[in-house]
């Protein structure tokens, strides 16, 4: 499985290429996974650039992005988005229109109840797992490791030479999580690398402008197809969606 990351917490300033608004979301989904990509993972924003866990905002972007594609289609719950955790399970709550899945970074105050209230609404949940934090033992302790949908082990190390050791240390901090498939990615410098490696290892993995703006060769991406086109092609053990 390839999942694409149409834009992340990237703004206009990042290039006119980053998709911010749901129509904008919707073309370039739709393009990605005409490249090869299975899944899509996105930050809903406000007309200001903002990321939002707003029940308004997000029910545009996924309709959006519903009419062009029909794959999965999961959102963030990060907590840049809505910084108090009452508030930003509230935001959850209030939901109308509903992802398919959505990370929950489990480092952050408040995921066991964002996740939990997920649960409960029916949507799948990715626990976020980043490289640097406590991330992977309170994951490891949480009775809703069994749950979810997947892990979302997320490597934070930008170096391309140390990426591929922090992916490792990651994996194995983790452990068997649960039990739960596992998807490994990179960003920035460390994107490409992980993601080579996530291919050796057999592992779902992820590529989009969302984590680097930027080709293997250093050329600048000229959009998530192009990206998720790449991703393909740098290991063969990720094969074309049919």
């Amino acid at each position: 499985m390839v999942q694409v990351c149409l834009n992340g917490s990237r703004s206009a300033a990042e290039g006119a290429v980053v998709p911010l608004s749901p129509e904008e979301l919707a073309r370039s989904a739709a393009e990605a996974v005409a490249a090869g990509a299975t899944q899509v993972h996105v930050h809903p924003k406000t007309p200001c650039g903002r990321d939002s866990l707003s029940p308004r905002v997000l029910a545009a972007t996924l309709e959006a992005i519903r009419s062009r594609v029909r794959v999965p289609v999961g959102v963030t719950t990060g907590a840049w988005a809505e910084p108090d955790p009452a508030a930003r399970l509230a935001r959850v709550r209030s939901w109308s229109v509903l992802p398919d899945f959505a990370s929950v970074n489990w480092h952050e105050p408040g995921a066991e109840a964002v996740a939990g209230q997920l649960l409960a609404l029916g949507v799948g949940v990715e626990a976020g797992i980043w490289s640097g934090t406590d991330g992977a033992a309170r994951f490891t302790a949480s009775p809703l490791g069994p749950r979810v949908l997947r892990v979302l082990a997320e490597v934070t190390d930008p170096d391309p030479a140390t990426a591929e050791d922090s992916a490792r240390s990651l994996l194995a901090a983790l452990g068997p999580a649960h039990g739960r498939p596992v998807l490994l990615h990179g960003e920035e410098g460390g994107a490409w690398p992980v993601l080579r490696l996530a291919g050796r290892l057999g592992l779902a993995t992820r590529i989009g402008l969302e984590d680097t703006l930027f080709l293997p060769d250093g050329r600048r991406a000229s959009g998530n197809a192009q990206l998720v086109a790449e991703g393909l092609l740098q290991d063969g053990s990720f094969q074309r969606s049919s």
